[in-house]
């Protein structure tokens, strides 16, 4: 069985920015970088904060890094050490960091050679998942001889911002607590930080002066060998919490530091605990697999935000200001489906923050001509849309190229759509339809409905001038995973117009009740939907069964993904684009036609679903992190479970192993991969374990790879949850009291 604990044992300065990532803790409100405390914004050290956006100037908005309160560092015999690259003359013993992933709690421990002999700091941190506000640290520090010792903590403002400073205001304080009270650029939000130290030994404690840094020391003389505990606590605040979040730092930090780190900890444990009762996959056999799923969980249990009612998770999660902190569509294809197994209350928080943001949806849909809401590709607060028209820098004139992302990449109205639909199919609560739902589908097919085409000759509807997944091939016609995940939109938004329980109670704006509430004007939009369901254009398999990616994707060059990669002159080049290498090729960036089958499966026979697997594969280049788990997922679909494992392998350790991009040119573009430990996840359950829902019932088609002897999970169906067994390929269905049991 595993232990629930990663480890590095080297100190290499090249892997600071990966680790940042791999060792990251969060609890949904807050992310911290897995950094080490001496650490400052040159080792990208992040306290990313969840929902709270900035701009300055003409850079991207992006979201806001809070004051790191768990900063600090060693001085001894009055020389400051510390370990990082820029550290002259400082001689690491022994060092190691970890991360128990069990409980969200980070651990470093480094052995330093000073001059008169060795001294020992390790420190044990998180930030709680009882009260995502706290964060506490305890620090030991150990000397071979009679050291004098100072160790300077409290509150980094200087923070690492990728296009800021996003705070033009900031307050410091270090008389009595350690307070930082920071205002943001663009809306002047407070960010407020407050700390509080406690020690059992005799010390003197000063206060520290630092630009931008609240700080004080604590001050002693070591006895040899003997373990000294400074405990440390802080809480944060913002404007979007309370009117006077800085007070309330105060008093959460005074509360907290009364109560001790150990009793902080055990319910930050327990909190810990209640999350992977039901959510833990234990899967016998096979260690690194369970550590890897495991893991991958432990990342998405980080970043849920279950302190809001509408707020959704970032593409990069909580581990910074990449890709804008802003969501796509990874949330509602590629996570929402573990929180709808094991936390439904969590799947429906993320969805209610797009129905939340259907107002904005509807904006960007007006803005160019269309009806209904097309959400945002980058979505930020209110459903504003942060994606740029140009997101890709060109290597080699330097010039930004323009991109069509945010204009062309319609399928992510389809994906809300689908979101509420599943969530509404696998717990049995209509609750967020008529809580706006119903309003939320009617709206995304009317979008669809004004953006299909007709030639004058042909009775058959198109949509036009689109990207779908495979971004390397920018405004293609008939995108197959568009127009089908369209069409499901349709069929959805028939089936709440036929009930008029939907209706009657699912506006959020009253002008709109007339309309959902007119019976003409529901007719109407029956007819329009259902000719629209009946004649949208769906690409059919060729003579050899392969399924079009797009009209015309056929005769475009076929060669290996190995040539086009031989084309690139400049190893940053952009593949796609007008003028990108597999642009004009039948490579694909990701899963396009192969995402489509992952999620209809049924739509072909297998036969042919194996057949497309077989042929997109070995022309896709995997250049996004979704794309392993939907080859993946279809493999187990067809059986082919050996080609399968090591694309489940890639997306589970996405974020353990190295080799990941992070930098473009000298922008970081790292992070963790959310959507990637949800594909892994869905691999898990409906792949290998062959879960899927039908009637009413769970069903059970294992199909486990040869060394995993056994898989024990559970799944949330219909209000109630099972546990499911599979061993030898025998399964066993069951709820958790016992009551209704089931062999599948």
């Amino acid at each position: 069985m595993i232990d629930w604990k990663i480890k590095d044992n080297l100190y290499n300065p090249d892997n600071v920015a990966w680790h940042g990532n791999k060792f990251l803790t969060g609890n949904g409100y807050m992310g911290v970088r897995g950094t080490l405390e001496e650490y400052t914004k040159e080792q990208l050290v992040a306290v990313n904060l969840a929902g709270m956006y900035d701009k300055v100037g003409d850079g991207w908005r992006e979201p806001v890094n809070a004051p790191n309160g768990f900063y600090g560092y060693l001085v001894v015999d009055d020389e400051i050490v510390k370990l990082q690259d820029n550290a002259e003359g400082v001689d690491c013993e022994e060092h190691y960091i970890e991360l128990d992933y069990r409980h969200g709690v980070f651990t470093r421990c480094t052995t330093f050679r000073v001059f008169r002999g060795n001294i020992t700091l390790k420190s044990s941190r998180f930030v709680s998942m009882d009260n995502v506000h706290a964060g506490a640290i305890k620090t030991e520090i150990c000397a071979d001889f009679h050291a004098d010792v100072k160790y300077v903590f409290g509150i980094d403002a200087d923070v690492w911002d990728i296009n800021g400073p996003h705070f033009d205001i900031i307050k410091v304080n270090n008389d009595g607590l350690l307070t930082v009270d920071a205002v943001t650029h663009e809306k002047n939000y407070n960010v407020s930080v407050a700390e509080e130290v406690k020690s059992d030994f005799p010390c003197e404690i000063k206060d520290e002066e630092e630009l931008n840094k609240a700080l004080k020391s604590v001050s002693f003389i070591t006895d040899v060998n003997k373990v000294y505990e400074i405990e440390r606590f802080f809480a944060v605040y913002t404007s979007l919490d309370c009117d006077r979040p800085i007070e309330k730092a105060k008093e959460d930090t005074a509360r907290i530091a009364e109560a001790g780190f150990d009793k902080l900890l055990d319910k930050h444990k327990e909190a810990w605990e209640k999350l992977w009762k039901y959510s833990e996959v234990i899967i016998e056999g096979d260690d690194k697999s369970m550590e890897a799923l495991n893991y991958s969980l432990y990342h998405l249990h980080s970043i849920a935000p279950r302190h809001a009612d509408n707020l959704s998770i970032a593409a990069r999660g909580l581990s910074g200001q990449t890709y804008k902190g802003a969501v796509f569509w990874d949330t509602e294809m590629f996570i929402l489906d573990f929180f709808l197994m094991t936390e439904p209350e969590v799947a429906k928080k993320l969805i209610k923050y797009r129905i939340d943001t259907l107002e904005g949806a509807k904006k960007k849909a007006a803005e160019y001509g269309y009806d209904g809401a097309f959400y945002a590709w980058e979505s930020q607060e209110g459903g504003v849309d942060a994606c740029s028209d140009y997101n890709v820098t060109d290597v080699f004139t330097k010039r930004p190229m323009r991109t069509y992302f945010k204009d062309k990449q319609i399928h992510i109205s389809s994906a809300i759509a689908y979101a509420i639909g599943k969530y509404t199919h696998m717990t049995g609560d209509d609750s967020l339809l008529t809580e706006g739902g119903a309003e939320t589908i009617i709206e995304c097919a009317k979008f669809y409905y004004s953006a299909l085409i007709k030639k004058v000759n042909s009775d058959r509807y198109e949509l036009r001038d689109v990207i779908g997944p495979d971004e390397y091939h920018e405004r293609v016609d008939n995108n197959g995973y568009t127009n089908r995940m369209a069409k499901n939109t349709f069929r959805l938004a028939i089936e709440v117009l036929e009930n008029e329980k939907y209706t009657s109670h699912s506006c959020k704006s009253g002008e709109q009740i007339d309309w959902l509430n007119n019976e003409n004007v529901r007719e109407q939009l029956l007819t329009q939907f259902k000719d629209a369901f009946d004649k949208i254009y769906i690409p059919k398999p060729d003579s050899d069964g392969i399924i079009p990616q797009f009209d015309g994707y056929e005769s475009l060059e076929d060669v290996t993904v190995e040539e086009v990669r031989s084309r690139l002159l400049d190893p940053k080049e952009y593949w796609g684009g007008a003028y990108g290498v597999a642009s004009h090729t039948k490579v694909i960036k990701q899963a396009d036609v192969v995402t489509w089958l992952a999620m209809y499966p049924h739509d072909f026979e297998m036969k042919i679903v194996e057949d497309n697997w077989n042929y997109y594969e070995k022309r896709t280049e995997h250049g996004s992190s979704l794309s392993a788990c939907m080859y993946a997922l279809v493999a187990c679909k067809c059986g082919m479970t050996e080609e399968a494992f090591p694309l489940f392998t890639k997306s589970a350790t996405a974020d353990l192993a190295p080799g990941g991009k992070e930098w473009a040119g000298l922008v970081y573009i790292g992070g963790t991969h959310p959507a990637s430990a949800g594909g892994a996840y869905m691999v898990a359950v409906e792949g290998f374990a062959g879960v899927d829902f039908k009637d009413g019932k769970i069903n059970v088609n294992p199909r486990l790879p040869k060394n995993w002897t056994k898989m024990t999970f559970h799944i949330s169906y219909r209000k109630t949850m099972y546990r499911v067994e599979i061993e030898d390929n025998n399964v066993t269905v069951k709820d958790v009291d016992d009551v209704n049991s089931m062999i599948a």
